[in-house]
């Protein structure tokens, strides 16, 4: 019987009732047969990146690498500040610079701004991906844009709708042919 794949998923946001956040939240109790999560909490505790502690990081970046080495693939949903991602989140990426961390790894992200806003974080976050050798799953990529008044009391979505538009980023996710695959036998690039 195969292996549940499973996703680690990642907010962008800091923010304290954070749409993004919920709506990661709401995936994580979702029951998608083959996909098992795990929510990422500690975006705020990764101090700022220092190319000097790459070799011997800090104990939140390595728990942090550990999270990225046990997933099968990744799902972001991150907001968008002045028009790209925010810097809490950009310094999360910035520590898998040059260590393989996302290199083959299948990815996506769901953007929840309203219509019309977000378009900056979406691509920013394809070239970073792009720079990091990570595998982009396009048809888990989609835009569920979630109303702040669609978060509950219980910081979840209870949007029919919503929920099923997660599950299906989810089984997505799961089912990409390369999500079980090792880093490629030429390995991540090599840091200068």
């Amino acid at each position: 019987m195969p292996q549940d794949a499973r996703i680690l998923l990642v907010p962008g946001s800091t923010r304290a009732g954070s749409t993004n956040t919920a709506a990661l939240r709401t995936a994580h109790t979702l029951a998608v047969p083959g996909v098992s999560t795990t929510l990422y909490e500690a975006l705020r505790e990764l101090p700022a990146f220092d190319p000097d502690q790459v070799d011997e990081p800090p104990a939140p970046v390595v728990a942090l690498r550990a999270a990225l080495a046990d997933a099968d693939a990744v799902l972001f949903c991150t907001p968008e500040y002045a028009g790209t991602l925010p810097g809490s989140f950009k310094n999360l990426l910035d520590w898998t610079v040059g260590n393989g961390d996302l290199y083959g790894k299948p990815v996506a992200w769901v953007t929840v701004a309203a219509p019309g806003r977000g378009a900056g974080a979406e691509q920013t976050l394809r070239m970073v991906l792009g720079y990091l050798g990570a595998d982009i799953v396009e048809p888990a990529c989609v835009r569920l844009p979630v109303p702040r008044a669609g978060v509950g009391a219980d910081g979840l979505l209870a949007d029919a709708e919503l929920r099923t538009g997660l599950a299906d980023v989810l089984g997505h996710l799961g089912a990409h042919p390369d999500r079980a695959a090792a880093v490629p036998a030429s390995g991540p690039p090599a840091r200068p």
